[in-house]
Parts: structure tokens; sequence; C-alpha cells
């Protein structure tokens, strides 16, 4: 299926799992291109360094010789995709490309409601510095590496898409519910989660602490981590500082190391210890894990920090309650005397009638929060709730921020100010750096 006797066409090729699957194929030798809309994203960049072609959407990009690589935003009538099934041209979806390519390798993914490109990319950070290994992040980074041991990767749940994919072995964050656009609730969930466990050829890793989780059955082991007596792997004398996070590892009641991690966060501990657990199991030697760990930089859009003026400004990708749950404790461990501000752009309307009051609840953990517009999605122009429907019941603020008028952020002295979101609440963000630029005192 996999071939060097064609020109693989990314259809979307800017969306995050598209862009990392393209670079990884640039990087193991074979011919990559791809189109999308104009506007700038953060994935770009990594493209245009590679040398590889992005294109404007049209159906003039088809001819002969293309294999069609679709994005799963897309559906068969969008234009490019529409024209390649009518020329004969082979189309495959990217999920389904994604999991031919894993034959070969000791393939670990990272599944889970929340959770998945943190420790994908923690994965894929600590498997490089000890073995070759190619990896797939959500947040467009992608590596191939010829001859690799490892391919550590993210399955997405949506639209049970991970079906695809029958790794070595799979870490579980969690199971939660999301996509209300396709899942009818929690126990549909369950059973993606469920099918997928069957799937998986040697070990799966899950939390501990998740109830769904728990209920999993497998053909292969399950080893639970976390903090409980009878997790497999567990975290203790957990010390979270302004520096990072540091713990000891335990597996079956034995130390296997002190460990730390300059992240944030109860989950990042976790994440680490789902890393740590993997590692120990492929018999990597624990104390070059532990190195890695202390190395690690983060990952593209989770608690990316900057300083404008005297603003502490965080971008993250957050856009489920107990997403911003996970991002506020962060910013609160790093920064407990800081006032907190909240920026939030919800993520489909589906979603926010689903989780409204849940939303509510996580935002209030900030000490003021603020609110854009819903962020409608390709799948989704319109829906019958708003932001300020949100703003209502919320107690820390909850207004409505516009593009055009971002002042209302002003009113706060050296705050932290979280944006977060899925959509394009970079934009309020780049308004607000604008706007403390101007206000700045400049040197003459």
């Amino acid at each position: 299926m996999i071939t060097n006797d064609t020109v693989y066409h990314f259809v979307g090729i800017k969306g995050s799992g598209m862009s990392a699957l393209a670079l990884v194929l640039n990087d193991l030798g074979y011919q990559v291109q791809g189109s999308d809309i104009d506007q700038y994203t953060f994935t770009q960049r990594d493209l245009e360094r590679a040398g590889i072609k992005i294109l404007p959407f049209s159906e003039t990009n088809l001819h002969e010789g293309l294999t069609v690589i679709a994005g799963n935003a897309f559906q068969d009538d969008q234009i490019e995709i529409k024209t390649a099934l009518e020329m004969g041209l082979p189309v495959v979806r990217y999920h389904q490309f994604l999991g031919e390519l894993l034959k070969g390798y000791t393939s670990i993914g990272v599944a889970g409601a929340h959770g998945k490109t943190s420790t994908s990319g923690l994965l894929a950070h600590v498997l490089s510095g000890v073995a070759k290994t190619s990896y797939l992040v959500g947040d467009g980074t992608g590596k191939g590496i010829k001859d690799a041991q490892f391919f550590a990767f993210e399955a997405d749940e949506y639209r049970r898409h991970f079906l695809a994919y029958s790794p070595d072995y799979l870490i579980m964050t969690n199971i939660d519910f999301d996509h209300p656009d396709y899942y009818t609730g929690l126990d549909d969930v369950f059973d993606a989660f469920q099918s997928e466990a069957y799937k998986v050829q040697k070990g799966i890793f899950a939390w501990g602490d998740d109830p769904e989780l728990r209920k999993i059955k497998a053909n292969v082991p399950i080893y639970y981590y976390g903090t409980r007596e009878d997790d497999d792997f567990q975290a203790r004398n957990i010390q979270r500082t302004v520096q990072g996070s540091e713990f000891d590892a335990y597996y079956h009641g034995e130390n296997i190391g002190h460990y730390h991690v300059p992240l944030y966060g109860e989950h990042n501990v976790l994440n680490s210890l789902a890393v740590i657990a993997v590692s120990h199991l492929e018999k990597i030697d624990d104390k070059e894990v532990a190195r890695e760990l202390a190395d690690f930089k983060g990952v593209k859009r989770r608690f990316t920090e900057k300083k404008v003026a005297d603003v502490t400004i965080i971008d993250d990708y957050a856009h489920h309650p107990s997403e911003i749950k996970a991002t506020l404790d962060a910013a609160r461990q790093k920064y407990p005397d800081k006032q907190i501000v909240a920026v939030f752009q919800p993520h489909t309307f589906t979603r926010t009638i689903a989780l409204m009051d849940d939303f509510a609840a996580s935002l209030n953990l900030a000490d003021e929060v603020f609110l854009t517009d819903i962020f409608s999605s390709v799948r989704e122009k319109a829906g019958k709730v708003s932001s300020a429907d949100l703003g209502a019941k919320i107690t820390k603020g909850g207004r409505v921020l516009k593009l055009d008028n971002m002042s209302p952020l002003l009113d706060f002295d050296q705050p932290v100010v979280v944006f977060m979101g899925a959509g394009d609440v970079q934009k309020y963000e780049y308004a607000y750096e604008e706007l403390l630029s101007n206000l700045s005192p400049k040197d003459n």
C-alpha cells in the first residue's frame, strides 16, 4: 500500500495529525505535497521548513500519479476528494494510512479523551533519546526515522478512528464523554475504547483512578498506573513546586527510580508515569528515562508561555472541562501568588450545550473568566447556544470579549492570562499582546 511510485497528496495538510504524518513520510523519503486554506496555522512552519509544497484547495491540484490522503475533517464531497474519486485515484483516509504505516515497528499509541498530545509528545521525546524512534504527535509534530525500532503516535477516538490501529502497546489516559456530535454518551465512548482494547497486541497502560478504564477487558495484560495502592505502577512522594514536579516511581512495590519533570499540574505526573511504565516493560534503562524526562520542553499549544510587558500569557489547547481544570491547576502550581485570568473560546455548539455546567465549574477555578464567541467547526456552523449562555453560569466573571476590544484584560495587575481553546483563540491572544505592546513604555 505504501510505495515510492506515487506522490502523496494530503487534503487538509495543515491539520495537526495530517501535517505530522506528512512530515513522517517526507523524512522516510516519500514524495509529499498537500493542500489547505490560505490562513496561517501553527502547523505550517514545520511543513515549510521541510520543503513540502502547500497548495490552495482546487480540483486542478489533482492529476495522475497521486495518492490522496484525505483529512478526517472532510467528507467525500470536498472538491479535491470528489475529483480524485471521479478520476479513479487512490483515496485513503488519514487513520487508515497511519494504521498501515505502523506495521513493522514496535508501535505505542496514546488514547484518551484528554492528555493524548501531552503524553505522546513526552513518549516520543523519551524514546527518541534512547532508541531510533519515529513519532506522530497531535500538535503537528512528526518525524520518520529509517529502521526505527519504535513508533510513538496519538490514537484519536473521534468517530472510532483509532480502530484502524492494532498497536503493540496502548496508553489509555482516561475515558470521558466528549465529541457529542458523534458519541451518544459515556457508554458509547466506553464501547469504542473497549473495541480498541481488543486490538492491542502486547499490553495496555491505563490510569488506575478512572472507573471506566477499570472495566476494560483485553486479551493482553492491563497495567494500571497512578497513586493508588492497587496500581501496578505508582507515583509516590510527589512534590509539586514552581520548578516542576518530582516523584518516586514504583512497579509492584519496587522502587524503579526518582524522576523530575519540568511540567506542571497533577496530570503531567500521571502522563510521565505512563511513559515510565512503557519504557520499563520494554527494558529501557530507568536512569536514561529519568534523564530524558528532565529535559522535556513540552509540546505546541500545551501550556505554552510567553511574557509581554508585565503579563504572563499562557496558550493552551484545552477545550473540555477536564482539560480546563488541568490547565488552571498547572497555572496555580507554577504561579501560586499571581491572579489567574482565563480567556476561553468554546469549541463547537454541541460540546458547549452538552457540557455547559461542567464548563462553568472548571472555569470558576480561575480568579476571573472571559469568554469569546463560540468557534464553529467544519462540521458545525451554528447552534442554539451562545457564549453569553455559558457566561451566565459563571460566578467569576463570564463577560464575552470582542476581538476589537480587548481592553477589559487591562484591569489586572501583573496577571497570568490563560488563553484556552481548540479553535482560533490565538487571534484574541495576539490582539491582547499588541494592545500590551502599544501601552508599554518605549525606549527612545
